[in-house]
């Protein structure tokens, strides 16, 4: 009789399972192309090693006790499992499954995310996406930190973090400004009031003495500077009326008359009661948005995901 082994191994729970189910020791033993002794012998090890009997033999039949009854289905599960292993790591090594933590600036939650997401989704159904919102210099901390795999963040990247990071610029986009429809009705009276967006141009001129509501400038420093930039291109001084590290309370703020705030234009997307957006006389920068993860740490997974985005680059604005 072979050593009791103290834990079962796949090969006598296979044996179990074709014992119970042909209920005889010769049909099992043709079914997995075997002798019937070594058969018996591995059957008695399995119990032997459990400590309990899983089978009622007599000399003209084979039945399960009652505990081999229960424990049956349980075999049989643990089976699929280990059965389903290779193909599981397959799919891992391809990319096809897993899980991918994805953080991103509120400002792509209006423009690129949906998009990138949909066409992720339908490429890699089995990836299970863990999304969580943050700002720039979080998600680069989380990055460092091993804690998110990549993030969509505003340019530029943290000089001191970036020989262990990778960029991929997805898209550039204008500033335009957003106002109160009381604002904007004193700005610019031609345009219709409450309309969302329209072509009638506006100066940081005109609404210079209008306080400005924007982000902490230690949570998004590159962008805090470009809009600091653009109103000392002007020559002008903005008084800085409110902070808000969310995008969406910032606009909430300007709805309800305690600023207007540059944004980049997607936010015309954010459909808010009160709020008008308008394009700027000025020339503006551009704000850009890509992703971003560390170098030494792609997953198949990722590669996936960043294979999206680099498509998305090619044909976003």
């Amino acid at each position: 009789m072979p050593p009791v082994s103290a834990t079962p191994d796949l090969r006598q729970l296979r044996y179990f399972v074709a014992v119970a189910e042909e209920k005889h020791f010769g049909r099992a033993a043709a079914r997995l192309l075997m002798t019937q002794p070594p058969l018996s012998q591995a059957i008695r090890a399995l119990e032997e090693s459990l400590g309990v009997a899983l089978f009622a033999r007599t000399r003209r039949s084979v039945e399960l006790t009652a505990v081999g009854a229960d424990l049956l289905p349980e075999v049989q599960r643990l089976l699929a499992d280990a059965d389903a292993l290779r193909p599981l790591a397959q799919s891992l090594a391809h990319g096809e499954a897993g899980r991918l933590s994805l953080a991103f600036v509120s400002t792509a939650d209006y423009g690129l995310l949906p998009l990138l997401l949909r066409d992720f989704g339908a490429r890699y159904p089995r990836v299970r996406l863990q999304l969580t919102e943050a700002t720039s210099d979080v998600q680069i901390d989380e990055l460092i930190a091993g804690r998110i795999d990549a993030g969509l963040v505003i340019a530029p990247l943290p000089p001191r973090h970036a020989a262990q990071l990778s960029w991929l610029a997805l898209a550039r986009e204008p500033l335009v400004i957003a106002l109160s429809t009381e604002h904007a009705a004193r700005v610019a009276p031609d345009g219709p009031a409450g309309t969302e967006w329209h072509d009638t141009p506006v100066s940081l001129h005109d609404v210079g003495q209008i306080p400005l509501v924007i982000f902490p400038r230690h949570l998004a420093p590159g962008f805090y500077d470009i809009i600091m930039g653009c109103y000392r291109v002007a020559g002008l001084t903005p008084s800085i009326g409110q902070e808000a590290i969310q995008m969406q309370t910032i606009v909430s703020l300007v709805s309800a008359g305690m600023g207007v705030a540059l944004v980049p234009q997607s936010l015309r997307n954010l459909r808010r009661t009160g709020v008008v957006y308008r394009p700027l006389r000025e020339s503006v920068p551009a704000i850009e948005t890509g992703l971003v993860w560390r170098t030494a740490h792609v997953s198949p997974v990722l590669a996936g995901f960043i294979d999206i985005v680099r498509a998305h680059a090619g044909s976003a604005p």
